[in-house]
């Protein structure tokens, strides 16, 4: 339940000629669900030439700020998708945080303490920016049909595709679809179509989330979370900065809590009053919410595919909700085209459910945990947190296992479709993670970073030893030295890089291979393995 903000920004609904088929127009891919993870599909689609329709119920964005905090590996995805540098600018920049117990200091991190990264650790940006940015950034592309107002009411499945009934002011048609992706969120229509079930654990601690306007130029731009503040006793708190002088609030409440009470202004305005002390503020929307750490058992449907939302869902804490359906949608967008111009068949897409899965398991459990530590659900529980917390301090594995929220990482796939190295490498660049970004130079002397220079197709960076090898076509090769230069070293250090050395990178711009002497022969084979061949 909520009090909601009234929207900022509304679509008007427009008659398609599909409407006036005949028969199902046919469509090569149609995604269900105008969030920031169906349009980032979309774009990153057109991008890549291939066309879709996007389907959303509503007409509006912009009730209730929703999600908050954006990754660097979001960020990194988002700026190759056009959006990136806009959303930097307009989002609150931080990397450090601190966590208390009552008024004390126990512990303090710093996400990206090195330099050379073109994104920075996190931005917080209120969701209806982001899904204002990424419309703005359809609208420019031909490629996508965007369609407010149509709402999927049923799905017939087939051997090639799916038939979709969509209903629209105008009353309902239907569409063909070769792949349909399930975009629709927590609530999702074609999950229930499906008649799937999410399998996890729903919680029943509940916490009000609020944001709050309020100038506060003293209260330095950090993530700050309370263990047992003295302003709200025996619960936790958590406080962060948001574009436009909003700060955005939450504060446990426990498994007893009353809805309905709760969101009463006599009874919430009191609380975040006891938070903030005397300073002045309105508050613009408010929110009780329990979460869930849960997914459906597979994410690949015959032709239908999930993503997002619609397929996990996870805690709040450690931000790794629209972080991983932003790397859902990179990870099926490239994948999705392959299969469509007949270079790769149903395995590929088969792997997307293998990766993700893992990834989402993996977020699964961090949310988990950092419940169980947030909110102990026993006497003895809560003994053992307050007494890390009180180590904290002094000693590191106490500071190691404080959890207010393991922030949201990159994935780093543990996968078939990455060749395993025959020689060792060192350095934070892992296969089967994200190509990590360096501070660069371009060949004329512009400075760059390397994740920006990344293609959308296989890539191999070689370093040059004045032998590149030969690269089967299809693949781009950049010869770090010659094309880019490391002047600073940043990617020598953080990619093990020794002349003769050769990364191949997927369409992701994961790592799938490396070797220090690579051929053609392997380079090809890699690629063919990258593609479930």
């Amino acid at each position: 339940m909520a009090n909601e903000r009234k929207a900022l920004f509304h679509f008007g609904y427009r008659r398609s000629p599909d409407q006036d088929s005949a028969k199902p127009a046919q469509h090569g891919v149609v995604i269900v669900g105008a969030g920031p993870v169906g349009l980032s599909m979309a774009i990153d689609l057109a991008q890549r030439g291939v066309p879709s329709v996007l389907l959303d119920d509503a007409d509006r964005i912009g009730e209730g700020s929703r999600g908050l905090c954006y990754s660097k590996r979001t960020l990194e995805i988002l700026d190759r998708l056009g959006v990136g540098e806009k959303l930097v600018a307009m989002g609150v920049t931080w990397k450090l945080g601190k966590v208390f117990l009552g008024n004390r200091l126990v512990y303090s991190f710093d996400l990206l303490p090195e330099d050379g990264h073109k994104m920075p650790a996190f931005i917080n940006l209120q969701q209806y920016y982001l899904e204002k940015a990424l419309v703005d950034r359809v609208q420019e592309l031909p490629q996508i049909d965007l369609r407010w107002r149509n709402r999927v009411s049923g799905i017939a499945r087939r051997n090639d595709g799916v038939t979709l009934t969509v209903e629209t002011p105008d009353g309902p048609y239907k569409l063909d679809a070769q792949w349909a992706i399930a975009a629709d969120g927590a609530r999702s229509t074609m999950r229930d179509l499906l008649g799937l079930e999410f399998r996890g654990h729903t919680f029943e601690e509940k916490f009000l989330i609020a944001d709050l306007r309020m100038p506060a130029d003293d209260i330095p731009t950090e993530r700050r979370f309370w263990f047992d503040p003295p302003f709200h006793s025996g619960q936790s708190a958590l406080m962060h900065r948001q574009p436009d002088e909003s700060w955005r609030v939450d504060l446990q409440l426990g498994p007893d809590a009353n809805i309905e009470d709760e969101l009463k202004p006599e009874n919430y305005t009191p609380r975040i009053r006891k938070m903030l002390g005397d300073r002045d503020f309105q508050v613009d929307w408010v929110s009780i919410y329990r979460f869930n750490c849960r997914r459906i058992d597979r994410f690949v449907h015959d032709r239908v595919v999930f993503v997002g939302d619609a397929a996990h869902q996870v805690s709040p804490f450690g931000a790794r909700g629209a972080n991983s359906g932003v790397e859902d949608a990179e990870n099926l967008a490239w994948k999705l085209v392959a299969v469509l111009r007949g270079e790769a068949d149903q395995r590929l897409i088969d792997s997307y459910d293998h990766e993700r899965i893992q990834a989402a398991d993996e977020n699964i459990a961090h949310s988990t945990r950092s419940t169980d530590f947030i909110a102990p659900r026993s006497p003895a529980e809560r003994t053992l947190r307050n007494a890390v917390l009180s180590l904290a301090p002094h000693a590191d594995f106490a500071r190691r296992m404080v959890n207010s929220g393991r922030l949201s990482v990159a994935s780093i796939y543990d996968t078939p479709l990455s060749t395993p190295d025959e020689d060792d490498f060192g350095g934070p660049a892992k296969l089967g993670g994200p190509a990590i970004d360096a501070a660069m130079t371009m060949a004329d002397g512009t400075a760059c970073h390397l994740v920006e220079t990344l293609s959308d197709g296989f890539e191999l960076l070689y370093v040059d030893d004045g032998a590149v090898p030969v690269v089967p076509g299809g693949i781009k090769a950049t010869v770090i030295g010659q094309d880019i230069i490391d002047a600073r070293g940043d990617f020598a250090r953080r990619f093990d890089a020794v002349p003769g050395t050769g990364y191949l990178l997927r369409p992701d711009q994961h790592l799938c291979a490396r070797w220090r002497r690579p051929t053609a022969e392997k380079i090809a084979a890699a690629r063919d393995r990258a593609l479930a061949r």
